[in-house]
Protein backbone atom coordinates (compact mmCIF):
# COMPACT_ATOMS: atom_id res chain seq x y z
CA UNK A 1 0.00 0.00 0.00
CA UNK A 2 1.24 3.17 -0.88
CA UNK A 3 2.27 5.74 1.71
CA UNK A 4 1.54 9.49 1.51
CA UNK A 5 1.06 12.29 3.33
CA UNK A 6 -2.33 14.63 2.29
CA UNK A 7 -4.81 17.87 3.21
CA UNK A 8 -7.53 16.95 1.73
CA UNK A 9 -9.72 20.00 3.19
CA UNK A 10 -8.64 23.87 1.34
CA UNK A 11 -10.38 26.38 -0.20
CA UNK A 12 -8.90 28.79 -3.46
CA UNK A 13 -8.82 32.30 -4.05
CA UNK A 14 -12.42 32.59 -4.44
CA UNK A 15 -13.14 31.41 -0.90
CA UNK A 16 -13.97 33.94 1.91
CA UNK A 17 -10.80 34.54 4.32
CA UNK A 18 -7.87 33.39 1.81
CA UNK A 19 -5.42 34.55 -0.01
CA UNK A 20 -6.01 35.77 -3.29
CA UNK A 21 -2.82 34.81 -4.65
CA UNK A 22 -3.66 31.36 -4.64
CA UNK A 23 -3.36 29.19 -7.55
CA UNK A 24 -2.56 25.31 -8.42
CA UNK A 25 1.50 26.10 -8.89
CA UNK A 26 1.75 28.25 -5.79
CA UNK A 27 -0.27 25.15 -3.74
CA UNK A 28 1.72 22.26 -5.70
CA UNK A 29 4.92 24.44 -4.65
CA UNK A 30 3.85 24.91 -0.68
CA UNK A 31 2.80 21.33 -0.57
CA UNK A 32 6.11 20.16 -1.54
CA UNK A 33 7.85 22.58 1.01
CA UNK A 34 5.84 20.68 3.66
CA UNK A 35 6.20 17.64 2.43
CA UNK A 36 2.34 17.32 1.16
CA UNK A 37 1.93 14.42 -1.57
CA UNK A 38 -1.65 14.96 -1.69
CA UNK A 39 -3.54 18.27 -1.60
CA UNK A 40 -7.28 18.77 -2.11
CA UNK A 41 -8.35 21.21 -4.71
CA UNK A 42 -10.37 23.32 -2.77
CA UNK A 43 -13.60 24.97 -4.29
CA UNK A 44 -14.39 23.17 -7.53
CA UNK A 45 -17.73 24.65 -7.41
CA UNK A 46 -16.25 27.71 -8.30
CA UNK A 47 -16.76 28.26 -12.04
CA UNK A 48 -13.41 30.65 -12.35
CA UNK A 49 -11.30 27.94 -9.88
CA UNK A 50 -12.80 24.86 -12.12
CA UNK A 51 -11.20 26.84 -15.26
CA UNK A 52 -7.80 27.28 -13.80
CA UNK A 53 -8.02 23.42 -12.86
CA UNK A 54 -8.67 22.72 -15.92
CA UNK A 55 -6.07 24.80 -17.48
CA UNK A 56 -2.83 23.93 -14.84
CA UNK A 57 -4.21 20.60 -13.78
CA UNK A 58 -4.45 17.45 -16.02
CA UNK A 59 -6.02 14.25 -14.57
CA UNK A 60 -3.88 11.10 -14.19
CA UNK A 61 -6.72 8.24 -14.28
CA UNK A 62 -5.94 7.48 -10.93
CA UNK A 63 -8.74 9.95 -9.39
CA UNK A 64 -5.71 12.39 -8.98
CA UNK A 65 -4.56 15.30 -11.12
CA UNK A 66 -1.02 16.70 -11.59
CA UNK A 67 0.10 20.03 -12.92
CA UNK A 68 0.41 20.11 -17.07
CA UNK A 69 3.83 21.61 -16.47
CA UNK A 70 5.61 21.19 -13.31
CA UNK A 71 9.08 22.85 -14.55
CA UNK A 72 10.04 25.54 -12.67
CA UNK A 73 7.78 24.80 -9.55
CA UNK A 74 10.87 26.31 -7.16
CA UNK A 75 10.55 29.29 -9.11
CA UNK A 76 6.96 29.81 -7.63
CA UNK A 77 8.81 30.92 -4.48
CA UNK A 78 11.65 33.54 -4.11
CA UNK A 79 13.69 31.32 -1.24
CA UNK A 80 13.38 28.00 -2.73
CA UNK A 81 17.04 26.64 -4.12
CA UNK A 82 17.18 24.16 -6.45
CA UNK A 83 14.39 21.74 -8.01
CA UNK A 84 11.80 19.40 -5.60
CA UNK A 85 11.91 16.23 -5.37
CA UNK A 86 8.64 14.52 -6.10
CA UNK A 87 5.52 15.62 -7.36
CA UNK A 88 2.07 16.86 -5.63
CA UNK A 89 -1.04 15.14 -6.79
CA UNK A 90 -4.49 16.97 -5.98
CA UNK A 91 -7.78 15.33 -5.15
CA UNK A 92 -11.00 17.19 -6.64
CA UNK A 93 -12.51 18.87 -3.32
CA UNK A 94 -15.02 20.80 -2.61
CA UNK A 95 -16.93 22.31 0.40
CA UNK A 96 -20.39 23.25 0.49
CA UNK A 97 -21.93 25.15 3.21
CA UNK A 98 -25.59 24.15 4.33
CA UNK A 99 -27.99 26.33 5.97
CA UNK A 100 -31.97 24.94 6.12
CA UNK A 101 -34.08 24.25 8.37
CA UNK A 102 -34.93 20.92 10.15
CA UNK A 103 -37.06 19.32 12.65
CA UNK A 104 -38.00 23.30 13.81
CA UNK A 105 -34.65 24.48 13.75
CA UNK A 106 -32.10 26.14 11.40
CA UNK A 107 -29.43 23.68 11.11
CA UNK A 108 -25.93 25.02 9.50
CA UNK A 109 -23.43 22.43 7.90
CA UNK A 110 -20.67 22.56 6.24
CA UNK A 111 -19.85 19.05 4.44
CA UNK A 112 -16.90 17.92 2.38
CA UNK A 113 -17.78 16.63 -0.87
CA UNK A 114 -14.93 14.84 -3.36
CA UNK A 115 -15.71 13.88 -7.08
CA UNK A 116 -13.00 11.44 -9.09
CA UNK A 117 -12.37 12.82 -12.37
CA UNK A 118 -13.74 16.50 -14.03
CA UNK A 119 -16.33 15.36 -15.84
CA UNK A 120 -18.14 14.35 -12.51
CA UNK A 121 -17.78 18.03 -10.66
CA UNK A 122 -19.18 19.55 -13.95
CA UNK A 123 -21.78 17.19 -13.95
CA UNK A 124 -22.34 17.99 -9.96
CA UNK A 125 -21.78 21.88 -10.27
CA UNK A 126 -24.62 21.22 -13.20
CA UNK A 127 -27.01 20.57 -10.63
CA UNK A 128 -25.40 22.66 -7.75
CA UNK A 129 -26.71 25.46 -9.51
CA UNK A 130 -30.07 24.65 -10.22
CA UNK A 131 -30.28 25.31 -6.09
CA UNK A 132 -28.16 28.31 -5.61
CA UNK A 133 -25.33 30.47 -6.47
CA UNK A 134 -22.15 28.88 -7.12
CA UNK A 135 -20.43 32.05 -8.21
CA UNK A 136 -20.30 34.24 -5.20
CA UNK A 137 -17.84 32.43 -2.56
CA UNK A 138 -15.77 28.96 -3.53
CA UNK A 139 -17.54 28.04 -0.04
CA UNK A 140 -21.21 28.08 -1.90
CA UNK A 141 -24.17 28.50 0.66
CA UNK A 142 -26.95 26.13 -0.06
CA UNK A 143 -30.15 25.85 1.46
CA UNK A 144 -29.71 22.12 1.14
CA UNK A 145 -30.47 19.36 3.74
CA UNK A 146 -27.10 17.71 4.59
CA UNK A 147 -29.09 14.26 3.45
CA UNK A 148 -30.02 16.13 -0.06
CA UNK A 149 -26.72 16.92 -0.73
CA UNK A 150 -25.46 13.61 0.16
CA UNK A 151 -27.77 12.13 -2.62
CA UNK A 152 -26.85 14.11 -5.05
CA UNK A 153 -23.40 13.52 -4.57
CA UNK A 154 -23.70 9.56 -4.52
CA UNK A 155 -26.10 10.11 -8.02
CA UNK A 156 -23.21 12.02 -9.93
CA UNK A 157 -20.34 9.07 -9.40
CA UNK A 158 -20.12 5.79 -7.59
CA UNK A 159 -16.93 7.25 -6.74
CA UNK A 160 -18.11 9.95 -5.03
CA UNK A 161 -17.82 11.22 -1.42
CA UNK A 162 -18.96 13.08 1.63
CA UNK A 163 -17.57 13.81 4.89
CA UNK A 164 -18.94 16.29 7.49
CA UNK A 165 -16.57 18.80 8.28
CA UNK A 166 -16.25 20.80 11.51
CA UNK A 167 -17.71 18.28 13.43
CA UNK A 168 -16.38 19.66 16.82
CA UNK A 169 -17.17 23.07 16.25
CA UNK A 170 -20.60 24.92 17.23
CA UNK A 171 -20.95 26.52 14.44
CA UNK A 172 -21.05 24.78 11.05
CA UNK A 173 -21.10 21.03 12.48
CA UNK A 174 -23.05 17.95 13.29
Amino acid sequence: MERFIADLHIHSRFSRATSKALNPRLLAAWARIKGIDVIGTGDFTHPEWVAEIEEQLVEDGSGLLSLREPQGLEESIDWVEGPFAGQTRFMLQTEISSIYKKYGKTRKVHNLVYMPDLESVKKFNAKLDTIGNLNSDGRPILGLDSKDLLEIVLETHDKAFLIPAHIWTPWFSL
